[in-house]
């Protein structure tokens, strides 16, 4: 979380061996994982839904070929999330990365056992025991537009390893007009094990989301340690004002290492070089704090998926 490194990769394509190639360029780059033989690696993508989850999650080539090389390491690799709706099994299997990582033995974990932290001012946060145990957790997001947040990247990615029923119970809880959602989101990744973050901007999506979006063919690769910095690298990249993004605010006001763009180094390609224009973000933002009938209504739908084995 001390980082100020933030590696920049250009990539335009999921198609093999490039993809491979690149994924062994940006690690190799990053170089600071020591021995990984026998370590418990987590890989935390982004695994909203199965709903046009081509597009709204973290591409599945994109996840394979992370626990490829991880698993080259001989890691003890495994995949974890808590989708909006279904299970991470069942999203992995509709952008079709299931078969490749049951074929390299990488289990798939759902993240419903709790281990409860406390963060800094004293609330307490039930996180995935997964995700809290692991000796490396990786971050795979998703570069995406983001009706609430504006942007969704390395930090936002990161709120999914709150357990289950407990991420829109956050929404509820703290995302009112006066509420502490985006204060209390930046907190996490201080609290959670040693890591690094590996972003999937080949196609991402903007105009809205983070799930009806269009794709948009950015074409890049980032990495690094602190995902408050990638996320201020990435925003230059994207030629998006930080100050319009909620969670780069309360990153900023919180005085987190890495909101600063000067700070930044960047060791591969910088964000001038691959800086784009045409990356659209939402207009106006949504409200964060859902509407109760549609909270009363998704979680009953997240209950009998649940109970459904789905």
């Amino acid at each position: 979380m001390d980082s100020t490194y933030v590696f920049l990769l250009p990539h335009s394509s999921y198609e093999q061996p490039s993809l491979d190639a690149a994924v062994e360029s940006l690690l190799a780059s990053m170089d600071n994982f020591g021995t990984l033989r026998t370590a418990r690696v987590l890989l935390k993508p982004n695994l909203i839904t199965a709903r046009n989850g081509k597009l709204a999650c973290t591409d599945g080539r994109f996840i394979v070929a992370v626990a490829r090389w991880f698993t080259a390491k001989g890691a003890q690799v495994a995949v974890g999330d808590s989708p909006s709706f279904g299970s991470a099994r069942s999203v992995l299997e509709a952008i079709d990365a299931l078969p490749a990582l049951r074929e390299m033995g990488v289990p798939v974990v759902e993240f419903r056992q709790i281990k409860e932290i406390t963060l800094p001012g004293g609330y307490k946060v039930p996180m995935a025991a997964a995700a809290m145990e692991c000796d490396l957790l990786v971050n795979l997001p998703k570069v995406k537009a983001h009706s609430q947040m504006r942007l969704t990247l390395a930090v936002k990615n990161l709120f999914g390893c709150i357990s289950g029923f407990h991420k829109p119970w956050w929404h509820m809880m703290h995302g009112g007009t006066n509420g502490r959602f985006a204060e209390l989101l930046v907190a996490l990744p201080g609290m959670l094990p040693a890591g690094c973050t590996l972003v999937d901007g080949i196609i991402a999506m903007h105009r809205t989301g983070p799930v009806h979006g269009e794709p948009y063919p950015l074409g890049i690769m980032a990495g690094g340690t602190n995902p408050v910095a990638i996320d201020t690298g990435l925003l230059a990249l994207l030629s998006v004002d930080p100050l319009q993004c909620p969670l780069w605010r309360a990153a900023h006001h919180a005085g987190l290492v890495g909101t600063n763009a000067e700070d930044l180094v960047f060791p591969l390609a910088t964000p001038a070089t691959l800086a784009v224009r045409g990356f659209v973000t939402p207009d106006a933002l949504g409200p964060v704090r859902f509407n109760p009938f549609r909270f009363v209504k998704n979680s009953m739908k997240r209950a009998l998926l649940r109970a459904g084995g789905r």
